[in-house]
């Protein structure tokens, strides 16, 4: 089982999705939130913490668990289980694009993201559309 930390910025009523780059193997082109891969011996906290400081630059600060996902059975990756997290604060300003995973991101409202006909993960804008009745 692959474990995956992910985080859904929240600023103003809008929430932070990213692009993922074309050459990617999980879900290239598709729009996602911020996040990967746990790595060996590391909590999943952390992962969240360290994922975010590489793909955007921020560091959350506060943030709450919001969901558990399995991994989309389409996909063909190993089982995966996709932890969710709601960032209300962290440090490091606005979000920069980092790295090569990802070639775009933007701030939208929920449910404009919910409607979004390729997300990553199918099961995001189920999570999406619980943000808009918060």
């Amino acid at each position: 089982m692959i474990d995956l930390a992910c985080g859904i910025f929240i600023k103003n009523g809008l929430i932070l999705i990213v692009r993922r780059a074309l050459h990617t193997d999980w879900y290239p082109g598709r729009w996602d939130i911020v996040g990967g891969h746990v790595e060996r011996g590391e909590g999943v906290d952390d992962a969240l913490i360290r994922e975010c400081v590489e793909e955007v630059g921020l560091t959350p600060t506060q943030f709450a668990s919001l969901a558990r996902l399995p991994e989309p059975k389409e996909t063909g990756h190993k089982k995966g289980r996709y932890h969710v997290y709601l960032i209300t604060e962290w440090k490091g300003g606005e979000p920069r694009l980092l790295g090569h995973e990802h070639s775009e991101m933007r701030w939208i409202a929920p449910g404009e993201a919910a409607a979004l006909p390729d997300l990553s993960h199918p099961q995001y804008a189920s999570v999406f559309r619980a943000l808009v009745a918060r």
